[in-house]
């Protein structure tokens, strides 16, 4: 049937908007309820290459965060680029209900990896976004231990979907949606340079995990049966390295203890490597570096390079063979997509072609280095640390330690201005901020910068701190 010609049809038109117009019709038509308008105005980038993004001025703004860790291997990786365009001409859609080679290819590889650094054998099961398998293994706990409550870290984040808030600690991304019944119980993360409890890292003897040993040492605790040696919770959800709380790095010594008490209990581990998995801090996962033997494993973000979405789960074969885990257990439409699996069978392949952990702890020392030189220089960088390339610059008052949003944010926004000049070049910087008092730079550049970068960045920073009034 021919439309209703009587209808006001809007047909988009393929033209060259100015920025002011489309800021505009993003004011009128665009939900405000993303993350885009923290910003205002929003930002506008028309290109990107590298570790590069370019707005239509064509300026080049360092980017070192890289969407959030999703663009590890760089912008408009070739390879990566030329694997995706491979499979749009060869298979671009099937349906998640049939099988194809990548799928089964890239399961493979994954579990294949896992073996290799846990001994461990085990399935995965793909969906789209990090939140969408967060959910997936909310439903496998669920489904293995027949509980419902969860253990998870204070400055932890698992996604915004309704299950994934309820183990994320910022109540702010549950408070317009009602009651949580199943909240997590959250635990206090080791962050050492602001210690909950106001001890020093030097002599606490991990107090903070002894701490939450004793919550097992009487059912009037509240979380332990002595008599049938059962915990009212099924899991604890960890991010071994915390993303947007920070990129806090625990002590040495404090995974393994807390693994010991977790297995003892008969609790599950169920360890987020979204923003962290894939050689950001070096290693493949962040855990390994840290004695943590995980039941199951979330995975996202960089698996793909951020071209097509692609996360998952891995599982112990107990947890997740099929008369565990039965066929329409979870589903997700896009799951298992051809363009997410090709490009993310790419990323194994290259990976695995190249030595990325001794690569990244080169670069990432050497970046840690210049952040120390930094450091010593301004009184307003509380702290400085980092592990392969996920590094950290804590914004405080001029007494080192008092947490400082506001000049924080101040370097943030003139970062995006793309109005800094060294030489006779104009740039800008991309920043994320993150923290539990949003004062800290979370930096995850592309695992390809080169030296040079890293200097530049160093020089874009201190111009920004010296137009920012920092101390």
């Amino acid at each position: 049937m021919p439309p209703d010609q009587s209808l006001d049809v809007i047909t988009p038109e393929r033209s060259a908007l100015s920025v002011e117009e489309l800021l505009e019709k993003d004011s009128r038509y665009c939900s405000y309820g993303d993350t885009v308008h923290y910003a205002n105005p929003p930002k506008i980038f028309a290109g990107c290459d590298g570790s590069y993004l370019f707005d239509d001025d064509h300026t080049p703004y360092l980017d070192l965060q890289m969407w959030y860790s999703a663009v590890n291997f760089g912008y408009g990786n070739r390879r990566l680029n030329k694997a995706l365009k491979k499979q749009i001409d060869t298979l671009p859609q099937l349906a998640c209900q049939y099988l194809h080679r990548e799928k089964v290819e890239l399961a493979e590889a994954l579990c294949k990896v896992m073996e290799a650094r846990t001994g461990v054998k085990g399935r995965v099961h793909f969906n789209v976004g990090g939140a969408q398998a967060v959910e997936d293994s909310l439903k496998l706990v669920r489904n293995t231990t027949g509980k419902n409550l969860n253990f998870a870290f204070m400055g932890g984040y698992h996604g915004r979907t309704l299950g994934a808030s309820a183990i994320t600690s910022s109540y702010r991304y549950r408070r317009r949606y009602g009651h949580f019944s199943d909240r997590a119980q959250f635990i206090p993360f080791p962050y050492c340079f602001r210690c909950p409890y106001d001890l020093k890292r030097e002599d606490c003897g991990l107090y903070c995990v002894k701490q939450f040993e004793k919550l097992f040492d009487t059912e009037y605790h509240s979380v332990w049966d002595s008599k049938a040696s059962q915990s009212e919770f099924a899991a604890f959800y960890i991010e071994p390295v915390q993303g947007t709380g920070g990129y806090v790095i625990p002590p040495k010594g404090y995974f393994e203890e807390l693994t010991r008490i977790l297995h003892e209990r008969g609790i599950l581990i169920v360890v987020d490597e979204i923003q962290m998995g894939i050689h950001r801090t070096g290693k493949f996962w962040s855990f390994e570096h840290f004695g943590l033997e995980p039941d199951i494993v979330v995975f996202g973000k960089a698996l793909t390079n951020g071209l097509n979405p692609l996360s998952g789960i891995w599982a112990r074969e107990e947890l997740i063979s099929p008369n565990a885990f039965p066929p329409g257990s979870t589903h997700s439409t896009f799951s298992s997509n051809t363009l997410g699996t090709a490009t993310a069978l790419e990323v194994m392949r290259m990976v695995g072609e190249s030595d990325y952990e001794d690569m990244v702890m080169e670069k990432g020392a050497y970046f840690l280095s210049r952040l120390r030189e930094l450091k010593s220089r301004w009184r307003m960088i509380g702290d400085v640390d980092g592990i392969g390339l996920a590094l950290r610059i804590e914004m405080c008052q001029s007494d080192g330690y008092t947490p400082n949003q506001q000049l924080t944010n101040a370097i943030f926004e003139e970062g995006l201005k793309g109005d800094i000049t060294l030489g006779d070049k104009r740039y800008g910087l991309v920043l994320d901020v993150g923290g539990y008092y949003k004062n800290v730079f979370t930096l995850a550049p592309s695992l390809e910068i080169t030296h040079d970068e890293i200097d530049l960045g160093m020089a874009l920073l201190e111009s920004l701190f010296r137009r920012c009034g920092a101390s």
